[in-house]
């Protein structure tokens, strides 16, 4: 095992790497941006390294600065955690080359499944089923336009080098089509450097159903199961589980073998995840493949036993997977949503700020992968997304239930979260029941967002504001310059608190 590791990334992705790498003995080094400087992740290492300014052009996606730091600090192995520079083949194979390891796949494999063109090329040399669409990046519009017609609309365009819904546009009609193209092509190259965009069949109302796999230097590859991730906002994931309602055990077997093949053919090592389209007749596609760690990763963990993030490190260090294929079976249920600083109610528009107060939920089956604290400024240089909260139940009714009961528990004070979305979710009567699919969000939302907060919502809410007012006051109080030694606690009495609280026992009251 590695004697110090290096996290190229921030937040709560950072500070989960941290956390395997010291259950295994493991020193570790963050880098930091000058935003980042009071973060918790920069804490929890044993070093840090301060690489630049807070834009992530000048600092998390600065791969030279990230090689010098693990130069200078000895780090022995670089983990790139998800996004930034995680699925960039030049800067894996600019690690190997510095003579340091790379913590994930060969950047050969990243090169072959990195391009989602390249890996649909591959897919179908290999037997693995794709949406019927193009194999290379589209010359122009009136090539798009005779492709569309020979599949028929509606028709999706993708960008053939990114992911997150980026460069991605349905066109439901021939009248459309090089209007989005040249949008989605706009939207490639700001995002990605690259303006390829391809063309495939849109499916309608699939589920996003993926297969985490694992495979070692050894010969090793297995599929550890599936996770349904077809809660989606304009294509980014909100909320994941494993298994998927939609999985049968023999659905399951043969997505694995699929991906195993997939993931054979591009001579994949370490932890990825092959993305499938599952239609309503249990007919499944190949979309693309993760060569890194996914986001939603935990679910998995929770209902395999198996650490990822320890196997990343244990692989990329040589060792052989003990499990067998027949070993790895779901237990349970396993449910995520992504906590993130954006105001539903508002179009979802990212929320700025100081937390002021954050209370975990806590509890059996209950985990909460953070990246922030009390204090901790949230601004709009990063990703919105704060932390994940995740559940385990021992079946799918008790996973929503107990995530119901997490996410109340949950306090963030200081910033717009979808926290109260989320609790929205869990109390909608088709989510409860599994009938989503990738559109499901997109036709659901309105009458979600106009449900009414639940009663616990407002009543924890105004619990919370009643402990930040009297702390505020609490504080101005001491803080006076005069009034003796009995001031402060005399307008502690005076501030009006106990009013706060009244109001909130009344509700309560008032709710029984």
């Amino acid at each position: 095992m590695f004697a110090k590791v290096l996290i190229a990334n921030r937040g709560e992705i950072a500070l989960r790497v941290i956390r395997a790498c010291h259950e295994l003995g493991v020193k570790t080094v963050a880098v930091y941006s000058e935003a980042d400087v009071r973060a918790p992740h920069v804490r929890e290492a044993d070093e840090a390294i301060l690489i630049g300014p807070p834009p992530s052009s000048e600092s998390y996606l600065r791969g030279d600065k990230i090689i010098e730091a693990a130069k200078q600090t000895g780090a022995e192995a670089i983990h790139p955690g998800y996004g930034f520079l995680s699925e960039r083949e030049w800067f894996a194979r600019a690690v190997r080359d510095a003579g340091i390891v790379w913590i994930g796949p060969p950047a050969e494999a990243i090169a072959a499944m990195g391009s989602k063109t390249a890996a649909r090329t591959l897919a179908v040399a290999n037997g693995v089923p794709v949406v019927p669409g193009t194999t290379e990046a589209l010359k122009n519009a009136k090539e798009a336009e005779k492709i569309a017609k020979k599949f028929g609309y509606p028709v999706l365009l993708k960008a053939a080098a990114g992911g997150g819904g980026k460069g991605m546009r349905v066109v439901a009609g021939p009248k459309d089509l090089a209007g989005a193209l040249e949008a989605a092509r706009r939207e490639a190259k700001n995002a990605f450097g690259d303006d390829a965009v391809y063309l495939e069949k849109f499916v309608v109302q699939p589920r996003h159903v993926e297969i985490q796999i694992l495979g070692d230097n050894h010969g090793t590859v297995l599929s550890l199961g599936e996770r349904e991730c077809s809660v989606q906002r304009r294509h980014q994931k909100m909320i994941e589980e494993s298994p998927s309602v939609a999985v049968t055990p023999e659905l399951r077997k043969k997505m694995g073998e699929t991906a195993v093949r997939a993931a054979r053919a591009a001579g994949y090592v370490n932890a990825g995840t092959c993305e499938f389209l599952l239609d309503k007749n249990g007919e499944f596609y190949f979309l693309e493949m993760n060569t890194r760690l996914q986001v939603e990763h935990p679910v998995t963990e929770l209902v395999t036993g198996i650490d990822l993030v320890q196997w990343q490190l244990r692989i990329a260090a040589g060792e052989k997977l003990p499990f067998r294929q027949e070993e790895i079976s779901p237990r349970g249920w396993a449910i995520e949503c992504r906590i993130t600083s954006e105001d539903a109610s508002n179009n979802f528009l990212p929320s700025t700020g100081r937390i002021e107060h954050l209370h975990l939920p806590s509890g059996p089956g209950v985990r909460w992968d953070g990246g922030i604290e009390s204090g901790s400024e949230v601004g709009l240089y990063y990703d919105p997304m704060l932390a994940k909260l995740i559940v385990w139940g021992a079946d799918r009714e008790q996973a929503v239930t107990r995530m119901r009961r997490a996410l109340i528990d949950l306090i963030i004070q200081g910033v717009e979260t979808s926290r109260d979305f989320h609790v929205r979710v869990m109390d909608d009567d088709e989510f409860r029941r599994g009938a989503i699919d990738i559109q499901w969000l997109e036709r659901r939302l309105g009458s979600i967002l106009e449900r009414r907060p639940s009663e616990e919502s407002v009543r924890v809410a105004a619990i919370a504001g009643a402990l930040l007012a009297e702390r505020d006051r609490s504080a101005r109080a001491v803080s006076a310059p005069a009034g003796g030694a009995g001031a402060g606690r005399a307008a502690a009495e005076s501030t009006g608190v106990a009013d706060s609280w009244k109001q909130a026992a009344r509700l309560d009251g008032l709710r029984s």
